[in-house]
């Protein structure tokens, strides 16, 4: 076994939040540079650079997680994550399915870019993204993991868009495989509110949405046999000798 670095939370260039740098090709390039071996790729209700990135990254050492940053009814984000992108491929179906029928206001929100392994441009998608599914989080929960999916609650400490805000609290039979805190000095706070979370594993990771994003912000140190989601899984649990360290930084 070896450690791994791992950020689990990074939206490309399709996210209409993110940055035009926000490239598949572009973060390989940079994940090589800054030794980071693990990235899951995160956009808003989204898919379509997945591919790409696993393209981008063939011949590399990096290692390319399917994911998807999902916005609930609550308006909760979740982080769900797939060993396999044709799994990511069925969750994407069914996140579809429950967008609304609404346009993109590139204006108000920006672009969504889809490239290719190259970072050529494919398309721009018009279907809005930044928005609720009509799914409440726990059909997204029970969904994501009927397709063996990971679930995790992003940036719980946030103001906004945090199952804690919106909720107050959370559910027990969610499920979640783990919470995500975007500053690791708040978990104490945190646990001190909502005895809750005591029983679910931490992560912290970037939420890029720029370069200086990916690099600055917070990673995951794993110690695994193989850079896949089922390893990672067993690190979060801390079986069969797997390990996981918050808050490391570059």
């Amino acid at each position: 076994m070896r450690n791994f670095v791992a950020d689990l939370h990074v939206h490309s260039l399709l996210s209409p939040c993110a940055a035009v740098e926000m490239t598949p090709r572009h973060l390989v390039k940079r994940a090589i540079e800054y030794g980071i071996d693990i990235i899951a790729i995160t956009d808003h209700n989204s898919s379509y650079n997945v591919r790409a990135a696993i393209q981008a990254a063939k011949g590399t050492n990096i290692k390319i997680i399917p994911g998807m940053e999902v916005e609930t009814m609550e308006e909760i984000h979740l982080i769900t994550l797939f060993e396999r992108v044709e799994q990511l491929d069925e969750w994407q179906r069914v996140v579809n399915r429950h967008l609304p029928a609404m346009l993109n206001d590139e204006q108000r929100f920006g672009a969504q870019f889809v490239v290719d392994a190259e970072d050529n441009l494919l398309e721009i998608c018009q279907q809005m993204l930044l928005t609720p599914v009509e799914l409440e989080v726990a059909e997204v929960v029970k969904q994501a993991k009927a397709l063996e999916g990971m679930v995790i609650a992003s940036h719980i400490d946030r103001p906004s868009y945090s199952i804690i805000t919106q909720l107050g609290f959370i559910p027990d039979e969610l499920l979640l495989d783990g919470v995500e805190i975007a500053r690791y000095e708040n978990y104490n706070r945190l646990i001190s509110r909502f005895l809750g979370l005591q029983h679910l594993p931490v992560v912290t990771n970037s939420d890029a949405h720029t370069i200086a994003d990916f690099y600055g912000g917070p990673k995951m140190l794993f110690l695994l046999e193989s850079p896949s989601l089922r390893e990672i899984g067993l690190a979060l649990t801390g079986r069969l000798g797997r390990k996981a360290m918050c808050n490391y930084f570059l």
